[in-house]
């Protein structure tokens, strides 16, 4: 834990994963915003980071089976498991929300305003989720699999830099986006609370729209602190 409050969150998250549900916790962005430290994190958030390093502790024991080593992955390791356990989820999960959330518009929406507008928001985020990743597995990811193989095999790079730092750029501010758009929606829902006259399918909703949140991040912080940054740097070697 020595100087784990200037570590960025990103650093924190990529050397222990399990450290999330603190992070999540207090609502500290290890993804979009995982460049900042953590003293920088939680002033920002008025958290005091003395009780943060205190609950961080907990999981700096060494575990008995490690959990999956991301930083350990080449690229296409990485965008492997990006597809399969984190676009699979988001496919699968985004039309059952939304079904969700209209019933909950529908039947709920004159007594509590703030849900017609959630149903709103993620419907954009649905949207915006689903040409997101078609763009990635079309476009950008087979170019940093094509560049890693002309990184392992030594040969001189005949690929423009921008061919992956432009898609890379479009790709970070459409992270963004969607974090925005969910971070106006866990304001909106005072943090997924459930209200007690809550029906079976409003509570449903809620605790899916947390569940999709925090995969989201997780999703995220593989892509912009561990994929990315790898892709640049195989990108960067051919130039020295």
């Amino acid at each position: 834990m020595t100087n784990i409050a200037e570590q960025t969150l990103a650093i924190i998250v990529t050397n222990n994963n399990k450290t999330v549900p603190v992070l999540e916790k207090y609502n500290l962005d290890y993804c979009c915003k995982g460049k900042r430290t953590l003293s920088e994190a939680c002033r920002e958030s008025n958290v005091p980071v003395e009780k943060i390093i205190d609950e961080l502790r907990e999981f700096t024991a060494p575990e008995e089976t490690p959990a999956t080593t991301f930083n350990d992955m080449n690229a296409e390791q990485l965008i492997n498991y990006i597809v399969l356990h984190h676009h699979f989820y988001v496919r699968q999960s985004m039309p059952l929300i939304i079904s969700h959330l209209e019933k909950v518009a529908a039947k709920h929406g004159q007594h509590f305003s703030y849900m017609p507008v959630v149903l709103q928001l993620f419907s954009e985020i649905n949207n915006e989720m689903t040409a997101h990743m078609q763009k990635e597995e079309s476009i950008l990811f087979p170019r940093i699999k094509e560049l890693e193989k002309l990184f392992y095999s030594n040969e001189i790079s005949p690929i423009n830099e921008n061919y992956i730092s432009a898609p890379i750029h479009v790709m970070e501010a459409e992270h963004d986006y969607a974090g925005d758009l969910l971070y106006k929606i866990r304001e909106l829902t005072n943090n997924y609370a459930i209200p007690t006259e809550a029906c079976t399918t409003f509570r449903i909703s809620l605790a899916e729209l947390k569940e999709f949140e925090e995969d989201l991040h997780r999703h995220v912080h593989l892509e912009n602190n561990l994929l990315f940054p790898l892709a640049n740097k195989m990108m960067q070697s051919f130039k020295n």
